[in-house]
C-alpha cells in the first residue's frame, strides 16, 4: 500500500466527512447496486441497446 494512502486514511480518522456526505455515497452505491440486479435478474430493456437485439443468440 502506498504511504499516500496511509496519510489520508489517519487525515479521514481525524477530521472525519460530514454525515450527509457519508448518507450520499451510500445512497449512490445502493442505487448502483440496486440498477445491477434490476438488470441481473429482470433484464435490460430491448429500447434501451444500441443493436435492438440481445447479445446472446441461443441456438437449439
Amino acid at each position: 500500500m502506498n504511504p499516500i494512502w496511509l496519510l489520508r486514511m489517519s487525515q479521514w480518522v481525524r477530521h472525519p466527512p460530514p454525515m450527509w456526505k457519508v448518507i450520499l455515497v451510500v445512497c449512490v452505491v445502493l442505487a448502483c447496486f440496486a440498477l445491477f440486479l434490476i438488470e441481473r435478474y429482470v433484464g435490460w430493456p430491448d429500447w434501451m441497446t444500441l443493436q435492438g437485439g440481445s447479445r446472446m443468440k441461443i441456438r437449439p
